[in-house]
């Protein structure tokens, strides 16, 4: 477990690792409409690789720090 501390916003993103250039880019143009400034970004899988597996789905959270 981690705390983070902040104001953050976040984004779900479903699809192989390969996307992450394009979720990156799609989080900054989110992060610029809503007129706030990108400080950081933290990525985790909802799910462990086997669990991906037998679901079918591999979701990804982008939080980005503002």
């Amino acid at each position: 477990m981690a705390r983070l501390s902040g104001s953050f916003v976040t984004k779900v993103f479903d699809g192989p690792y390969r996307n992450m250039r394009d979720w990156i880019e799609e989080m900054r143009a989110c992060v610029s409409s809503k007129g706030k400034t990108l400080q950081r970004m933290y990525f985790y899988y909802t799910t462990c690789p086997k669990c991906a597996k037998k679901y079918g789905k591999n979701y990804v959270v982008i939080l980005a720090q503002v």
